[in-house]
């Protein structure tokens, strides 16, 4: 494009203008048809954003509360207490050989960063309505950064079973080293529930009331309490529909190894993540074209 001189400039700024404007390069944003790919590529463009979001959701989490990121240890420590004395001691529950408290604050731990990730990442669509509907970015980012967000609790909760496993003078095996595919295996089912609950939360709004009743059932379907081993064994596999039994079987025997590995319930746990996972992006994808006219 040719330049304009000064004298032009003054003589007709508004041709200048139009001329400049129509230098600039000029973005559509339409929204999508059909059942479109899930174009993660974005997400890697707006991680940025995404590490803000997470940074947000951690600093409003204990925001003007007394105890603070104390509340992290608090709730499953009280959560072991009062799971070792109706189980351990009155119901006699087996523990596999391993220390109630031990056996069940392993289990708590994926259990505690599992439902907090659930309950954020499904709200997380209309808890930012005002986001959404300004400007543009993946939703997507939305919801992950309500899952990572857990993970500062479950980094300081878990110096309590530190402290644990030297009091009962439990020493960590080989088996430790795949303690990082568990916990992503718990991020991911949250994120595969999420993803579904939190497309569903914008067009029903009583989803968000189902999430509570939803987690209290699913905590005692998990092996939380009790070990896989009451199950019986030609039915461990089916018993895997439930993702949180291979993540919480799996992390007891990461960290503790005491007790069998998950084996054939922790491969149907894994393709059952797998597929919530994938049809979950898809379902979210293809429900966040409308998100911002519905919220």
């Amino acid at each position: 494009m040719a330049t304009l001189s000064g004298e032009a400039l003054r003589a007709d700024p508004q041709v200048a203008l139009a001329d400049s404007q129509a230098a600039l390069p000029h973005v559509a944003i339409r929204p999508a048809r059909g059942w479109t790919s899930l174009e993660l590529r974005e997400l890697w463009q707006y991680r940025e954003l995404l590490f803000f979001l997470i940074w947000r959701d951690i600093k409003v989490r204990y925001k003007q509360t007394a105890l603070g990121a104390a509340w992290a240890v608090i709730q499953p420590v009280f959560s072991m207490v009062v799971f070792s004395l109706f189980f351990g001691r009155l119901a006699k529950v087996p523990s596999d050989g391993i220390p109630y408290p031990v056996f069940v604050y392993c289990a708590l731990l994926p259990w505690q960063l599992f439902a907090y990730a659930l309950a954020e990442s499904s709200n997380s669509v209309v808890a930012n309505e005002r986001l959404i509907t300004k400007i543009y970015f993946p939703r997507l980012v939305i919801p992950i950064a309500g899952v990572l967000a857990g993970l500062v609790d479950f980094a300081i909760a878990f110096s309590v079973l530190i402290f644990l496993m030297l009091h009962y003078g439990i020493v960590p095996t080989w088996t430790i080293a795949t303690l990082p595919l568990f916990v992503l295996l718990a991020i991911l089912t949250a994120l595969a529930a999420g993803l579904w609950l939190s497309a569903l939360n914008v067009q029903y709004r009583d989803v968000r009331y189902t999430v509570g009743f939803l987690t209290q059932i699913w905590l005692f379907l998990s092996p939380v309490a009790y070990p896989s081993s009451l199950v019986p064994e030609r039915w461990r596999p089916l018993y895997g529909l439930n993702p949180m039994a291979g993540v919480v079987e799996g992390f007891r025997w990461a960290l503790v190894g005491k007790t069998p590995a998950p084996g054939a319930m922790l491969g149907v746990s894994v393709v059952v993540v797998v597929l919530l996972l994938v049809g979950g992006l898809f379902y979210f994808r293809r429900m966040e074209t409308s998100f911002a006219d519905v919220i």
